[in-house]
């Protein structure tokens, strides 16, 4: 029963509902009145004592005091959502963006059975020294306001069901043939390189973008977003996460007689790094090892495996204030590309990775051979790594029979599957051919895509044409088709050329049935026959599974003290 339904000496009637909503009466009570002031008698006329009309007073009273109530209350709500709004689109605007490179590109990966697909993200640490603070953490002097170099590139791949992820790091130094790129800034057009160079170059031949070509170009591996750091933002990161702990076997100084070196300087044992001495771990090459990149690599895949305990377990971060920097200096820190331009698409990319737990996170180095100074892909090896995640296999050897399975059956429904639509007659049916052929370290087999045509067209496909253009490197023939009215035609071109039923793909990439004659098929008349794929990790890309916080940088005794 509502207070207000019962007349009671020194009680005024409260609002509608309100004790309901948990409001205090006494805010509805004037201050100084006596019980009596509240009542009348039966008649309805003021008791000895009382004013005629204060019911009436209070109540209008009450509703101005529940209408400013309410209003401020408006206020508050609305000011704080304003003022969440306007620091979201701060931080928005703290973000740089940069397009993703068009044309030329790998395919994309085909979904599982399940319509999932991975997701690859490349990581690009610049060496740019374009502002004070990026010169003074950089050192050389001479290089200001330089041609930026990608001194750090590592591929993160995140599995389609999200279970695993896996991370190739590739050395500065590894010589490559540059695709043509464009600055996006600017327009102006780098053409491809007709000998090799090193891959850190690729920055300053149109930006981001064009070291995803050079990845694509050497991997086939359909990059879908990237994400570039400099100097000055690792350290303001590193500040923000609050310490990662590194650990090294003996005492280190990166610093030899010339005075070249990071200056890194740390005891034997574990060392929580932040800032500036985070930069210098992860820049370290004389001291680490054999005083090579690929040292570096390894120094750097054990901070970002310890950096993702330390994510998940520092419990510190769960504070407003620490999350609040953390969120600042990293949309400050980051270039990305047009896909990742808002805090909810990076927040949503974080909510992605974070399923992964880190005994599911591999973190290797491509396989490499020296060339000189230099390295190049290892042949075999380092082909088999970009396969293995091309095919979205988890490097930790740790698919579940029930996920093998899934790709099996899936794999099978593929090679199964035709198109509604009959096959139209050889003679109808138009095909155009692209040369593939190119391995790391061979060029494309030329004159190959008209040798193509001149096969076909000796089966009847009068309309097979040669393309000029040349695609990325394709390890594995194909047959591409746009949609299902082609699929029955594309399958009939791969069987009559012997290629196998799981080579039929489609692919947005293409407007018609095209043949890619990829590197398998560099000679002869007949492809040939698929070998039994071996699933292993090569043991060169010196695999380091996330969960080792054990791990320990070997420092080399003429860098110790």
């Amino acid at each position: 029963m509502r207070q207000g339904s019962v007349r009671r000496q020194g009680t005024v009637p409260g609002p509608r509902g309100a004790d309901e909503l948990g409001w205090d009466e006494s805010l509805y009570e004037d201050e100084g009145e006596g019980e009596s002031s509240a009542t009348g008698d039966g008649d309805g006329n003021p008791r000895s004592g009382g004013r005629k009309g204060t019911g009436t007073t209070r109540r209008r009273k009450g509703r101005r005091a529940l209408r400013w109530f309410a209003l401020v209350l408006a206020v508050l709500i609305l000011g704080t959502a304003a003022a969440g709004y306007l620091y979201y689109e701060h931080l928005n605007g703290n973000i740089d963006t940069s397009p993703m490179p068009e044309g030329n590109r790998a395919p994309e990966a085909t979904p599982n059975a399940a319509g999932q697909t991975p997701l690859n993200i490349l990581l690009i640490g610049s060496d740019a020294r374009n502002s004070a603070e990026n010169q003074k953490l950089g050192g050389a002097k001479e290089t200001f306001n330089g041609t930026p170099l990608a001194d750090v590139q590592m591929l993160l791949h995140l599995s389609a069901d999200r279970s695993n992820m896996s991370v190739i790091s590739m050395p500065r130094d590894t010589l490559l043939q540059m695709p043509e790129c464009t600055d996006p800034d600017t327009g102006k057009v780098y053409p491809a390189t007709q000998g090799r160079v090193m891959t850190n170059t690729s920055l300053g031949r149109g930006g981001p973008g064009c070291t995803v070509l050079a990845w694509e170009k050497l991997t086939n591996i359909h990059i879908n977003h990237f994400m570039m750091v400099d100097f000055a933002g690792v350290v303001s990161m590193a500040d923000a996460i609050g310490g990662v702990p590194v650990c090294v076997d003996a005492n280190i100084h990166s610093r030899n007689s010339k005075g070249e070196g990071s200056g890194l300087k740390l005891e034997k044992g574990t060392t929580y790094v932040q800032g500036e001495q985070a930069l210098q771990w992860l820049r370290t090459r004389y001291g680490f090892e054999d005083g090579s990149d690929i040292g570096r690599a390894k120094a750097q895949h054990m901070y970002m495996n310890a950096m993702v305990r330390e994510l998940r377990e520092n419990a510190t971060l769960s504070s407003p204030g620490k999350l609040r920097r953390l969120a600042e200096e990293a949309t400050s820190a980051l270039e990305v590309d047009e896909g990742l331009d808002t805090v909810k698409k990076l927040y949503d990319l974080s909510n992605e990775l974070k399923r992964v737990p880190p005994r599911r996170i591999t973190m290797t180095t491509m396989p490499y051979e020296y060339v000189g100074a230099r390295v190049q892909p290892k042949p075999g090896d380092a082909e088999q790594l970009f396969r293995l995640v091309r095919d979205d296999v988890a490097l930790d050897g740790k698919d579940s029979k029930d996920s093998k399975a899934k790709k099996k059956d899936q794999e099978k429904t593929r090679e199964e599957s035709a198109s509604d639509d009959p096959a139209a007659e050889p003679a109808e049916i138009g095909v155009q051919v692209v040369n593939g052929t190119a391995t790391p370290t061979t060029a494309s087999v030329p004159g190959r895509a008209s040798a193509l045509v001149a096969l076909l067209r000796g089966k009847g496909y009068a309309r097979a044409a040669a393309d000029p253009s040349q695609l990325p490197r394709q390890e594995r023939t194909v047959v591409r088709f746009p949609g299902a009215d082609l699929e029955g035609d594309a399958r009939a071109v791969a069987k009559s050329l012997g290629l196998p039923p799981s080579s039929v793909e489609e692919s947005t990439e293409v407007t018609g049935v095209t043949l890619v004659v990829g590197s398998d098929w560099r000679t002869g008349d007949v492809p040939p026959k698929p070998d039994e794929q071996d699933d292993k990790t090569p043991e060169s890309a010196d695999a380091m599974n996330g969960a080792d916080d054990k791990a320990c940088m070997h420092v080399n005794p003429n860098f110790t003290w």
